[in-house]
């Protein structure tokens, strides 16, 4: 890096330092001002938001529109309706005193300080604001780092960024290793991370560091378990929905489907009919771009390894990045796709007759970001859950919870730690402070 870079990166931090002993963040008025500011130039730049995602991820208008842009603003205006009475003292019971003095106890969240955001190349409008207003709306500063493999979209969100915000309230740091390297260096007062497992305990490890407090949105192998009561025209429609999007890239994509054996073939067959009549002329371009060459010769390399086990698509082309919607039949664990997360559109199936032996394997690896489970008996899905972990669930659907802001999104073990969205936002970039008062 040079010298230059350098010292502006630590003249951004220092500046954040000393704006944030100000104290003007810590007024609710401000955050809101700041926020209603950002909310209108974030708005007004959605046609250079969509064209950068359509350049960098082959995001179709609609979308860009509802998976990235939307999602941002209906959180915003939430947090804005709220945090008035979220930031408000909680007044707790007090043990009686033995000298019988009046005792007040409370509870008050403070902001942490400049927090370091990192955001992820999959959904990097959503995934970096997103937390960036939760960041916001709790009184902190800001450092973004956006994904260097959406560079269109980066420099977007540096424009943004740069019309909303003085740099010693929010500011963008560009870059990639190098960059992160250093800003992982200095020393935060929070770190919120997007991204990989092997890359998140880089994270930790550099938070470890200092001691620095940190939320960790990381992935995994989520499953999908399709039981022999399931409605396969519902579970087939859902499935694609949350696997194809943005071509699979997406943290909480179905990542392997686990089906009783009696009804794979009718699930199949209809799976294959409704991929025939959705992209008629095949999927090829028409579910988004890979996000690099290099991706796309790590998802051949699974199709390469097992090939008679491809059933249904399987087509891609590294110079556009384009890959076609693929299903897998008959996979075992001991096949390639299945020794990590996918992160493309690649549809892994494995079939099981005994329920326990499938939840078995699916507890023996590590925590995932996602469960999914169909079926139309509630105590199989109660059933599930109670003998499973994933950092979120959803019954007869896929991906729906993670744009909902009344719910707590996050992972548990590898997949993640640290909740947000909505409220949980708040709690997350906050600190609980408790204070005792003897009147």
């Amino acid at each position: 890096m040079n010298k230059e870079l350098e010292q502006k990166i630590r003249r951004i931090f220092d500046k954040q330092k000393a704006f944030f002993k100000t104290n003007q963040t810590k007024d609710i008025e401000f955050r809101k001002t700041q926020l209603r500011k950002f909310r209108e130039i974030f708005l007004s730049h959605t046609d250079a938001l969509c064209e950068a995602l359509d350049i960098d991820l082959g995001k179709s208008r609609k979308e860009a529109e509802y998976v990235e842009i939307q999602i941002v603003s209906s959180e915003l205006d939430y947090l804005l309706e709220n945090i008035n009475e979220w930031a408000k003292p909680t007044f707790v019971p007090s043990k009686p005193s033995s000298t019988g003095e009046e005792i007040i106890s409370k509870i008050i969240h403070e902001p942490y300080g400049v927090n370091y955001i990192i955001g992820p190349f999959n959904y990097p409008v959503q995934l970096t604001f997103s937390p960036l207003i939760g960041a916001l709306i709790s009184g902190n500063t800001a450092i973004i780092k956006p994904s260097e493999n959406t560079p269109h979209v980066a420099k977007v969100i540096d424009d943004i960024v740069k019309e909303s915000f003085d740099e010693a309230y929010v500011a963008v740091v560009q870059g990639a290793i190098e960059e992160n390297t250093l800003l992982l260096s200095l020393p935060f007062d929070y770190i919120f991370f997007t991204g990989s497992p092997n890359v998140g305990k880089i994270v930790m490890k550099a938070a470890a560091e200092q001691l620095i407090p940190l939320t960790l949105e990381l992935g995994g192998k989520s499953p999908t378990i399709i039981h022999k009561d399931a409605d396969l025209d519902k579970a087939v429609q859902k499935i694609s929905y949350g696997k194809w999007i943005n071509c699979g890239q997406t943290c909480v994509a179905p990542d392997y489907i686990y089906i009783h054996e009696s009804v794979k073939d009718t699930f199949i067959e209809k799976f294959r009919t409704y991929l025939e009549t959705t992209y008629p002329e095949g999927s090829l371009g028409k579910i988004g771009k890979i996000v690099n060459q290099t991706q796309i010769k790590n998802l051949s390399g699974y199709l390469e390894a097992s090939p008679e086990k491809v059933i249904y698509g399987g087509n891609y082309d590294l110079e556009t990045r384009h890959f076609e919607a693929t299903l897998m039949d008959n996979v075992t664990w001991d096949d390639k796709v299945m020794q990590q997360e996918i992160f493309g559109p690649i549809l892994p199936i494995l079939t099981y007759n005994d329920i326990d032996e499938a939840l078995e394997e699916i507890n023996n690896r590590p925590k995932p970001l996602a469960l999914y489970i169909f079926t139309e008996n509630q105590e199989f899905a109660d059933d599930i859950l109670s003998r499973t972990t994933s950092g979120d669930a959803e019954i007869n659907s896929t991906i729906v919870h993670v744009g909902s802001h009344f719910l707590p999104f996050g992972g548990v073990g590898t997949s993640g730690m640290g909740k947000y969205h909505g409220k949980f936002s708040f709690e997350n970039f906050s600190h609980t402070r408790s204070v005792l008062q003897v009147k």
